[in-house]
């Protein structure tokens, strides 16, 4: 059965100029600074269900890496059990910012199940993956292809065209041979499940940075 895997929210880039992303490229997250994100994504969870505003992010004490340009996806659990994940690739808002509305879009937005209700938010686990910017993946051929990906550490994404679907590095626990994973990540974009062997197709791979109540 392929395992139920994060959407992508595709977003366009606002108008301000936030802090370049070179910060997410070159520094890990505090201890503190990881507690913060999931303390906004909780935050985020408790007021947004309940339909009430959230409070602006210059209210919480926010480091210089938090208010940089920063991509995620936020994952949520229950019993073990997905209950929703979006997220983004490119980066287009601060850290913080982009924390809280997947945080909130994955409870009320994955196509793949019901809206998440409020009385079952105490049984909900909140994971944060923090993006590196996707980077392209030089290839000759399908076989150097397997060859160059690293289960377990890289996220990669599928493009061809408008069409366009990504695993993270988590999946590889799931789904852990290399064909497999290829295939079922072709099948998520719209595509024949061996279509990375019959096309060379555009790959990106990025990493994450994973942390979670």
């Amino acid at each position: 059965m392929q395992p139920k895997l994060p959407a992508i929210k595709i977003n366009k880039r606002p108008t301000h100029d936030p802090q370049p992303a070179s910060l997410m490229e070159t520094k890990n997250l505090t201890l503190q600074e990881k507690e913060t994100l999931l303390k906004l994504a909780r935050q985020a969870l408790e007021l947004g269900l309940r339909g009430e505003k959230l409070p602006p992010l210059e209210s919480v004490a926010q480091t210089p890496l938090l208010q940089a340009e920063g991509t995620c996806f936020v994952t949520l659990t229950r019993y073990g059990q997905l209950r929703g994940c979006i997220g983004a690739l490119e980066p287009y808002q601060s850290l913080a910012e982009d924390v809280r509305e997947h945080a909130l879009a994955a409870a009320l937005d994955d196509y793949r199940f019901p809206n998440l209700r409020l009385e079952e938010l105490d049984e909900i686990k909140i994971e944060i993956s923090r993006l590196t910017v996707p980077m392209p993946l030089e290839y000759a051929d399908a076989d150097d292809l397997l060859a160059k990906l690293r289960p377990g550490v890289d996220g990669v994404v599928l493009k061809e065209g408008l069409r366009r679907a990504t695993f993270l590095p988590q999946v590889w626990e799931k789904v852990p041979e290399k064909e497999d994973f290829l295939d079922q990540l072709c099948q998520k974009m719209g595509t024949s499940r061996n279509q990375w062997r019959r096309k060379k197709l555009d790959v990106l791979i990025y990493q994450v940075e994973e942390f979670h109540e």
